[in-house]
């Protein structure tokens, strides 16, 4: 049986950060589902819908991986899943510290889903969506750091503003 695993976040939109993370998970699980979560607490720049399209494009040459929103616990989506692992990527030092929280929490709630942490690599360290949003936003080269469709996406949403 080929297990499932889960690499939630809210990818609002999706980098090369996340990318790096997609790949090397899947190379390691049978099943990845990159679960899009829906945070009432917070304001999403993309809807759902938009999130999953552009994660779908970025990782059609990777057939094991596929894109679910989700929202709730993620342990309770886990589970429906039948998913055995969490997924989570670090980035930074400050980035272990919640991360480890969480998957501390995560296994008093559901003992039976594991936590693995995959380190992006070095040249995304400093990258996350809010950094690529503000410079799309001041219209600097973004190519760099988010795939084409991304880059296409956030031209178009701010040439809206």
């Amino acid at each position: 049986m080929d297990k499932i695993a889960i690499y939630a976040g809210s990818f609002d939109p999706v980098t090369n950060g996340h990318l790096d993370v997609i790949k090397r998970a899947s190379k390691l699980f049978g099943n990845l589902i990159v679960a899009v979560g829906d945070n009432p607490r917070k304001k999403a720049f993309f809807s759902t819908k938009e999130r999953i399209d552009m994660i779908k494009a970025c990782t059609k040459s990777i057939p094991n991986a596929k894109a679910e929103p989700f929202s709730g616990l993620l342990v309770d989506f886990a589970r429906k899943k039948k998913a055995l692992v969490l997924v989570r990527g670090l980035r930074e030092l400050s980035d272990f510290e919640t991360e480890f929280q969480q998957a501390i929490i995560n296994r008093e709630l559901a003992p039976e889903i594991e936590t693995v942490l995959i380190i992006t690599d070095a040249k995304f360290f400093y990258l996350n969506s809010t950094i690529v949003k503000e410079l799309a936003c001041l219209k600097a080269k973004i190519s760099g750091f988010v795939p084409a469709v991304v880059e296409k996406a956030l031209k178009k949403k701010f040439s809206k503003k």
